[in-house]
């Protein structure tokens, strides 16, 4: 079984080279839902630069 290996996207902000270069990519949009649904005192947004850390919020 030869299954070839994605490879991590560091230091890549451009999300159309992530996607059709064939990095991982992981979608964590429906954790908004728990966020709002259990709001901490303090919460860490990690993302690289000019990932949409505002728009999320």
């Amino acid at each position: 079984m030869d299954m070839e290996q994605k490879k991590l996207a560091i230091g890549i902000e451009d999300f159309e080279k992530l996607i059709k270069s064939e990095f991982y990519y992981v979608d964590k949009t429906g954790m908004i839902r728990e966020l709002l649904q259990n709001p901490a005192e303090v919460t860490l947004f990690t993302r690289p630069r000019r990932f949409g850390k505002t728009l999320n919020v």
